[in-house]
């Protein structure tokens, strides 16, 4: 399976609400940045920022992926339910590094659209 595939069936898991299963997709020791605002160490922080962020599995509508060696930078549109339950829709472009077939890392830009 080539990193991109990886990357789709791991988020057809979050997509469904399985994050455990998306989770088993990643490294121990992956490494989620969010530039501008967080970063997370582990699968514990990942967890954890998807417990408290997806009260809802988010909507993902992916605009294009490209694969280069041990990376995929997708671009897209996501949609996420907040506390009030109201849908809060961003831009994002992500670009995931992989080892030995396992997310080791993501780097996202995220942009909140306005209204």
């Amino acid at each position: 399976m080539n990193n991109t595939t990886i990357l789709n069936t791991a988020n057809e898991n979050v997509s469904k609400g399985d994050y455990e299963s998306f989770l088993a997709y990643c490294t121990s020791d992956t490494k989620w940045v969010f530039v501008g605002e967080r970063i997370l160490n582990g699968k514990e922080e990942v967890r954890a920022y998807m417990k408290e962020f997806y009260v809802e599995p988010p909507v993902f509508d992916v605009k294009l992926a490209i694969e280069d060696g041990d990376f995929v930078t997708v671009t897209g549109n996501i949609s996420l339910k907040n506390k009030n339950g109201k849908f809060e829709h961003f831009d994002y472009c992500d670009i995931w590094r992989f080892e030995n077939g396992k997310i080791a890392e993501l780097k996202a830009f995220v942009i909140e659209k306005k209204p």
